[in-house]
C-alpha cells in the first residue's frame, strides 16, 4: 500500500504527465524497495543483522521523505488556491506519520523484547498506520473532492 498511497498523491496533484510519470515512478519504486529492505531485518533476533537492514531501508526512506519535503515544494504552491493547503497537509502528515516507522522498527534494537517489545511496536504501527493510511485517504479525497468542484465552476482546466 506505501507506493500505491504516494502515487495517489501524486496524481491527484495534477502535474504535467512526464512530471506525474517521473515522480510515481520513483517514488513507487523508492518506497517499494525501503519496504523490501526493512522486512528481512524486521523478522531477525540478531540486532547487528537489524541494524543493517534498518540502515539499507533508510536511504530509499530518506529519498522519499526529501522529496515530499523539498521536491514537491515547486509543484505545491502550483497548485490552485483552496487545494494547496489541502496538498501541503498530505505531504507533511506523510512524512510526520513516516518518521514514526523508524523508531518503531528498533523498538527491539534498545533493549526491549518478548511481549513488551511486540506490544509497543504494534501500538508504534497501528498509530502510524492509522495516520498514515486512513487519514492521508480522507485528505486525497479531499484535494480529488475540491479540484472537482473547481473543475465545475470552471476555475480549473479539466
Amino acid at each position: 500500500t506505501v507506493p500505491l498511497l504516494l502515487v495517489e498523491l501524486i496524481l491527484v496533484m495534477k502535474l504535467p504527465q512526464k512530471e506525474t510519470v517521473c515522480l510515481a515512478w520513483t517514488l513507487g519504486i523508492a518506497s517499494a524497495v525501503m519496504v523490501a529492505l526493512g522486512y528481512p531485518g524486521e523478522i531477525q533476533d540478531d540486532l547487528s543483522v537489524r541494524w543493517f537492514w534498518w540502515a539499507c531501508a533508510m536511504v530509499p526512506f530518506v529519498y522519499v521523505v526529501g522529496t515530499l519535503v523539498v521536491g514537491l515544494g515547486a509543484a505545491t504552491a502550483k497548485q490552485p488556491e483552496g487545494v494547496v493547503d489541502l496538498v501541503s497537509a498530505a505531504r507533511y502528515l506523510t512524512v510526520v506519520s513516516w518518521l514514526t516507522y523508524p523508531f518503531v522498527y528498533i523498538v527491539k534494537n534498545i533493549g526491549l523484547a518478548g511481549s513488551t517489545a511486540t506490544m509497543y511496536e504494534q501500538i508504534g504501527y497501528s498509530a502510524a498506520d492509522v495516520t498514515a493510511k486512513a487519514v492521508f485517504g480522507v485528505l486525497i479525497w479531499a484535494i480529488a473532492n475540491a479540484k472537482s468542484r473547481l473543475e465545475e465552476e470552471g476555475k480549473l482546466r479539466a
